[in-house]
């Protein structure tokens, strides 16, 4: 019962790392509530655990004013949240990538921070209190090719997590990042292109551990990081990728 008596939102959190991070903290006794724009897997999964959902789209301001506010109304200021929604562009070329492509990536991986911090950190630093774990990835450690925008929105966001963990530590709240490798999530088959056995041997030939990061592996490290026992951790950007950026 780490979390126990804490408030948590993880977006993105209807399925992949988001679910292995709802299910871990609803085990160690948080009143979660899902955040997705995927409303019928998140109402899904709230019904199974008997936790909150709430449509969400993360790289829209009224959206993510409104889920604040659901939260608010169903258990009060949130303790924790966990900026975990994202996506990527197919691999190509950087010069091939469109525009709209391009866009969006940074508007859900990138915008989304911004906004969420606008959102949720005024009450946050009124209170005095807080803990925000954004999920980065190892792409923004160790970028691979054909993924350039993808890498950079990821970069992007180690760097606001380093920024923000040291701006906001005067205000008590702490900003943590985990960098998690490709895992078994709706993602992995953007990222390689083609889900097949060759690519995914390829693949795991980077990973000295032989395995994808799984939902429960940052599941696992989010529960850590957000609870009291890191309250001395902050600006931290946690690889959880089985040796891939050693």
């Amino acid at each position: 019962m780490r979390l126990k008596g804490k408030k948590a939102v993880v977006t993105g959190g209807a399925s992949g790392f988001g679910e292995g991070i709802v299910r871990k903290f609803h085990a160690e006794g948080a009143s979660v509530m899902i955040a997705d724009i995927d409303v019928n897997g998140a109402a899904k999964l709230a019904s199974e655990l008997g936790v909150s959902a709430c449509p969400a789209d993360v790289s829209n301001r009224a959206s993510m004013e409104a889920l604040a506010g659901a939260a608010v109304k169903t258990f009060g200021l949130p303790d924790i949240l966990v900026n975990n929604a994202g996506i990527t562009h197919l691999p190509q070329a950087a010069d091939k990538v469109s525009e709209d492509d391009f866009d969006r990536v940074f508007a859900v991986n990138c915008k989304s921070v911004y906004i969420s911090t606008h959102v949720f950190v005024p009450e946050m630093k009124r209170r005095g209190s807080g803990v925000i774990l954004n999920i980065a990835s190892t792409a923004g450690v160790s970028p691979r090719p054909n993924l350039s925008w993808y890498n950079a929105s990821k970069g992007w966001m180690i760097t606001a997590t380093r920024s923000l963990a040291v701006e906001l530590a005067s205000c008590g709240i702490r900003v943590n990042a985990l960098n998690p490798v490709a895992g078994e999530t709706p993602l992995l088959a953007s990222f390689l292109g083609e889900d097949t056995p060759e690519m995914r041997a390829k693949f795991l030939s980077t990973i000295p551990i032989g395995r994808f990061s799984m939902p429960e592996d940052i599941g696992n490290a989010a529960s850590f990081l957000c609870s009291d026992e890191a309250s001395m951790i902050t600006g931290v950007c946690l690889e959880v990728d089985g040796g891939r950026c050693i």
